[in-house]
């Protein structure tokens, strides 16, 4: 050890202090009153200085216990060496893309190695480096929180949803006839469970795009908007509330984007809890996702006879008088409830046993990533 290095030992420290005073190392361990081999361990910088010792050296020699306790400090960092750079080259990546989900879903594969973990991220992503996955997606969100944020969970959601998106065929170019077309073949579907199987084809028959994508934990992102071109729109479903009233509220705000070309001129539109006992207040929401909403609500139940059947209803609702009001407007029972759960005229926990599941019946028809169905990660 060189003899700058030599000063940064609390040991050559301690004895410094002791050849200053003419003592030996028997010497100190009868004023610490510790045992020899203590003494003998921090000479040679065997033992590290605790706070105790620190105190008791600072008492023995006269000086200050910060003194003991930075020269421990600063040894202790000088022998461990420098850090290894793999560490803080995963710790960006860790922080910029969710990795462990990614590995999960296996849309990356796992490794030890920082160098192919980070190519594959990348590659994934469609960028050249790590600074570019960190870079923000301006979008309009329904969200828990800040409408101006984006975590990385919903971007890399988003690019698997263009990813699924590039696989799926359409049989025509869209255009807003096409788009119209398409609406009242879907409104004569919402009656039925089962005719939700027919969405895929009739979105694919308008130039339309469909895909599921199970969402990634800590997102609540209920569909997305987006477009691969400017003659290809993408409608993906993350379908976390198995219910057909969802369905069909966000399938519907979401064609509200494709509409009125949302996320085409600039990056994705992102909805998160469009629907649910969390939904965000209306008041909270930007402008594009207000008018979404309000058009899918208008495209599921004409908002005349929803506001006559409240006003001669409430709020004595009965199952009966539910079934029989979707029945006569030609709409499952669910989605009468679901709009009654939005106006608060009925308790979350109110015919719950209306809402029937939906999930199963889309994902055997859509193109699906999640629920234990993979497919390749292909860009």
């Amino acid at each position: 050890m060189h003899p700058e290095e030599k000063s940064l030992t609390p040991g050559y420290a301690i004895q410094r202090e002791l050849d200053a005073r003419g003592w030996n190392q028997t010497d100190l361990t009868q004023v610490l009153g510790v045992h020899q081999s203590v003494v003998s361990a921090l000479i040679n910088n065997k033992r590290p200085v605790s706070l105790e010792i620190a105190r008791d050296l600072a008492a023995a020699f006269g000086n200050d216990l910060n003194y003991w306790l930075k020269l421990e400090s600063d040894y202790r960092l000088f022998a461990v060496g420098p850090g290894d750079p793999a560490i803080a080259r995963r710790g960006r990546l860790f922080e910029a893309a969710p990795v462990k989900d990614l590995l999960k879903r296996r849309w990356i594969q796992g490794t030890d190695d920082i160098e192919l973990l980070e190519k594959q991220v990348l590659a994934f992503y469609g960028v050249s480096s790590v600074a570019d996955l960190a870079a923000k997606i301006p979008h309009a969100a329904r969200k828990s929180g800040s409408y101006l944020k984006e975590s990385a969970s919903e971007r890399f959601w988003v690019q698997r949803v263009r990813q699924l998106a590039r696989a799926v065929s359409v049989t025509r170019k869209f255009s807003d006839a096409a788009f119209a077309e398409a609406m009242d073949q879907l409104r004569r579907l919402i009656a039925h469970p089962e005719s939700a199987r027919q969405i895929p084809k009739i979105l694919a028959d308008s130039g339309i795009r469909f895909v599921v994508v199970e969402r990634l934990p800590q997102t609540r992102i209920d569909g997305v908007c987006l477009w691969l071109d400017k003659n290809s729109p993408v409608i993906a479903l993350s379908l976390s509330y198995d219910r057909i009233d969802s369905l069909w509220f966000t399938l519907f705000h979401e064609m509200d984007h494709v509409k009125h070309r949302d996320g085409l001129a600039t990056p994705p539109v992102i909805d998160s809890r469009l629907v649910g006992e969390d939904f965000i207040p209306s008041n909270e929401k930007p402008e594009s996702e207000r008018r979404a909403d309000a058009f899918a609500s208008a495209a599921l139940i004409d908002p005349a006879q929803m506001d006559d059947f409240v006003t001669r209803i409430t709020p004595l609702y009965s199952k009966q008088r539910i079934v029989g009001f979707a029945k006569r407007i030609c709409v499952h029972p669910a989605i009468v409830v679901g709009q009654l759960h939005q106006r608060r005229e009925l308790e979350w926990s109110q015919y719950r046993d209306l809402l029937v599941k939906i999930r199963d019946i889309v994902t055997a028809v859509a193109l699906t990533d999640g629920w234990s169905q993979i497919l390749p990660a292909v860009g």
